[in-house]
């Protein structure tokens, strides 16, 4: 009976941890449903004279940032509860209206530019899930339910695998409907494409109802008070500074490499304008995004956040510049580059794809970290949304994608970031321990309580009276952290 009461708790535990960060699978998914193609085969002369594929992408990331920067501060300020139900609320409505889009008098630059504006609404609820559902998701991994050695791991699977889970999703879902209605019917193919992202945030949306404010916010928010954020700076500026730029760098080469993908697919099909052909391809690269986060959430707990993303980043270097020194040999086999390129895509997600969510949500207090996983993670979408707009005048700069240095300068370029990214992370990002975020929280209170700060009214208020500061003793902390 216990062994099964154990097992109920740690579902329930798990549950919870899922409940919080499944709702990112709408990032993956928004920013890899492939439209693009659809818009161009359709609208043809109209989406190119205005570039409007590249807008329709871009966009999606600015919403993001700003839905990052403003659901950041109110996820610390009205709660983390408040800010998942919006978040997905948002999405699940955007999701309906860009499906809908159309132009006055049924005209294409109206439907484009309203899709646009659609896209934008619907990146602002993408971007509120990362500083409220991810870290929420973070602060319900340690509960005493959660083992230890798996905080991180649950972690991981919660938030970055649903993430690539939505690119998969993404390049298989327009592949089904265009067998589905077949070559004539296009429009219903990337209307239904983008409308069907409704689906998961509205079952994300129905399975939070009934959730709670994680036990670490109750305890630790600043909700109530006026945040000292000089001395938060003061203390926290350095970390803040090392996550977020390797976090654009990540971003800068992941989201860039995603959407250069269909340069690549159409190097290694010779050209070709099929259409499943081209989705078939996109769902086999992005399929490799899965071992390499899955692979990478197994071994976080054993060798710390940190070392796994030096890992993932100096392996990905490497493959990079295999693939550039190699790159006539391998194209010339097309099932082999495939699998390079898609093995340069996995230790990305293997390292700093799993480790950027854990670092930023657990090297930051509780009061804070809605705002510190905000700023960090809208520097790495402003990375995406550079490398987006970088890539074309890179692959231009090297020689033009019609010759084989155009075609390696990203993985030049992509290798050397990475390299980058990893000695930043030794030097300036500092290891992670489990229960760690327990532990930050009473050193930012004293931290605080040293430099005069009255910590009494941290925490959640009900009926006048402060419920959620800890008065146990610092004999009995202990105690409950060892049982976590």
């Amino acid at each position: 009976m216990t062994d099964q009461l154990t097992l109920r708790n740690r579902l329930s535990g798990v549950s919870l941890i899922f409940a919080c960060g499944t709702a990112l699978f709408s990032d993956g998914y928004a920013n890899g449903v492939i439209i693009n193609t659809l818009l161009k085969r359709i609208y043809g002369d109209e989406v190119t004279a205005n570039n409007y594929s590249t807008v329709v992408s871009s966009v999606a990331f600015a919403g993001t940032v700003v839905g990052m920067l403003i659901f950041g501060y109110l996820s610390d300020k009205l709660g983390r509860k408040f800010g998942m139900m919006t978040a997905t609320g948002i999405v699940a409505f955007f999701s309906l209206l860009s499906a809908a889009s159309e132009g006055a008098h049924h005209s294409v630059r109206g439907t484009l530019a309203m899709l646009s504006v659609c896209r934008f609404l619907l990146g602002i609820g993408v971007g509120a899930e990362y500083p409220c559902g991810s870290v929420s998701a973070s602060e319900q991994t340690e509960q005493k339910s959660i083992s230890k050695n798996a905080q991180h791991r649950w972690f991981a699977l919660a938030t970055n695998s649903m993430i690539d889970t939505g690119f998969v999703i993404s390049a298989f879902v327009p592949l089904v409907l265009y067998w589905i209605f077949g070559p004539n019917h296009l429009r219903a193919v990337w209307r239904m494409s983008v409308g069907l992202g409704f689906i998961p945030a509205m079952l994300v949306f129905i399975w939070r109802l009934n959730m709670d404010e994680p036990e670490s916010y109750k305890k630790s928010s600043m909700k109530n008070v006026k945040i000292p954020y000089m001395l938060v700076l003061r203390r926290y500026w350095p970390s803040l500074v090392a996550i977020s730029v390797t976090w654009f760098i990540y971003d800068f080469i992941t989201y860039p490499f995603g959407i250069y993908s269909s340069t690549v697919v159409d190097n290694i099909t010779g050209g070709s304008d099929a259409i499943p052909v081209i989705f078939g391809w996109n769902i086999i690269i992005n399929l490799f995004y899965i071992p390499g986060t899955i692979g990478g959430a197994f071994v976080v707990d054993y060798i710390g956040p940190k070392y796994c993303m030096i890992t993932g980043l100096m392996s990905q270097a490497i493959i990079g510049f295999i693939m550039s020194g190699l790159y006539e040999q391998l194209t010339s086999h097309v099932a082999a580059f495939a699998v390079v390129y898609g093995i340069f895509l996995s230790f990305g997600e293997f390292g700093p794809g799993n480790c950027l969510g854990l670092l930023a949500s657990k090297t930051s207090p509780t009061a804070v970290r809605g705002q510190f996983y905000g700023i960090a993670a809208a520097v790495g979408k402003i990375g995406a949304f550079v490398g987006t707009w970088a890539f074309p005048p890179m692959i231009d700069a090297f020689g033009g994608a019609s010759s084989v240095r155009g075609n390696t300068g990203p993985f030049w370029v992509g290798s050397g970031l990475a390299v980058l990214s990893a000695i930043i992370t030794f030097f300036f990002i500092r290891p992670l321990t489990h229960d760690g975020m327990a532990e930050e929280d009473e050193k930012f209170r004293q931290y605080l309580e040293v430099h005069g700060f009255d910590t009494s009214a941290m925490g959640l208020r009900e009926t006048g009276s402060v419920t959620a500061v800890d008065e146990t003793t610092t004999d009995e902390k202990g105690d409950q952290n060892s049982v976590v």
